[in-house]
């Protein structure tokens, strides 16, 4: 088996154990976090009713605007900004983070 086969298989583990433990509601929701080789993904979940109340990533129009050529990481802080802000909107103040495996 490949290193990078190796490496999902072992994030995909730590995802369920983490998923055991973490659960979102209307009051405090999931804030569910998927990064890619390009791209990384944040979205607001309520476990109740499975639905997403939020999602932004880098490849939303609104945010794709303000990043233009900028590094991953600072591309992902100006996603964390914006569903922050669209988060106070809807006055939700807490959120149950999700890391979704990564480290």
């Amino acid at each position: 088996m490949s290193k990078k086969n190796l490496r999902e298989i072992a994030r995909q583990k730590r995802k369920r154990r983490i998923r055991k433990r973490i659960f979102g509601t209307e009051q405090c929701p999931r804030l569910s976090v998927f990064r890619s080789a390009k791209h990384i993904y944040a979205q607001l979940v309520v476990d109740t009713t499975g639905s997403t109340i939020l999602a932004a990533s880098t490849l939303s129009p609104e945010i794709r605007v303000d990043i233009g050529d900028l590094k991953k990481g600072d591309a992902a802080k100006k996603v964390g900004e914006w569903i922050g802000r669209k988060a106070a909107e809807k006055n939700i103040r807490k959120v149950v983070f999700d890391r979704n495996g990564f480290l």
